[in-house]
C-alpha cells in the first residue's frame, strides 16, 4: 500500500485532535473530488512498518491529546489497500486504548467484500459514499454530499 499523505496532528478530519492517514488509490475518481493526486495506487510513499509504528507511537504520545486515527484517501478499503489496512485498525485496537477509528470509503456497506468487512468491524465511525458533485453542500459535517452517510457503529454520536 501507498500512502499520500500521514498528519500526527489533525483537526480537521473527524472530531478533536486525531492523527489522519491518506492512502494512495481509489477507483471511483469521483468528478469533483478534492484529493484527486491520491487516485492513482503508486501515487506517494510505500506504506511500510516504520510509517505503521510512527502511527500507532503518535496515538499512543500522551504531550497531545489524540482522539483517534482517521483512515481517507484514496480509499482505504480499495482493495489492493485492504490488508495494511486491517492489520494497521487491528494494531490501534490492541496498543491504542481508548482511540476511536473513522474511516471514509466510496463505496456503501452494501457494497463491501467480506475482507473489506473485516476492516469494517473494527471501525467507530464509516462515512460511505462516493462524493456526487451535484450533491455537493459545504454546510455539511464530515462529508462533502448529502448522499454520503455517516455511520455509527461502535460508538456513540457526536
Amino acid at each position: 500500500m501507498n500512502y499520500h499523505n500521514y498528519y500526527p496532528v489533525d483537526i480537521v478530519n473527524g472530531p478533536g485532535t486525531r492523527a489522519t492517514l491518506f492512502v494512495s488509490g481509489c477507483i471511483h475518481q469521483c468528478r469533483g473530488c478534492y484529493n484527486q493526486s491520491t487516485w492513482r495506487l503508486d501515487a506517494g510513499h510505500c506504506f511500510d512498518q516504520a510509517m505503521e509504528d510512527q502511527i500507532i507511537n503518535d496515538l499512543n504520545d500522551t504531550r497531545i491529546k489524540r482522539r483517534g486515527l482517521s483512515l481517507s484517501g484514496g480509499d482505504p478499503l480499495h482493495p489492493n489497500n485492504v490488508p495494511d489496512i486491517l492489520k494497521l485498525v487491528k494494531r490501534v485496537r490492541s496498543e491504542c486504548v481508548g482511540k476511536d477509528i473513522w474511516l471514509w470509503t466510496g463505496y456503501t456497506l452494501s457494497e463491501l467484500s467480506e475482507q473489506q468487512r473485516e476492516v469494517i468491524a473494527l471501525i467507530d465511525v464509516v462515512v460511505d459514499g462516493k462524493y456526487e458533485e451535484d450533491k455537493r453542500d459545504p454546510s455539511l459535517v464530515w462529508r462533502g454530499s448529502e448522499n454520503q452517510v455517516i455511520h455509527y457503529l461502535n460508538k456513540t454520536e457526536e
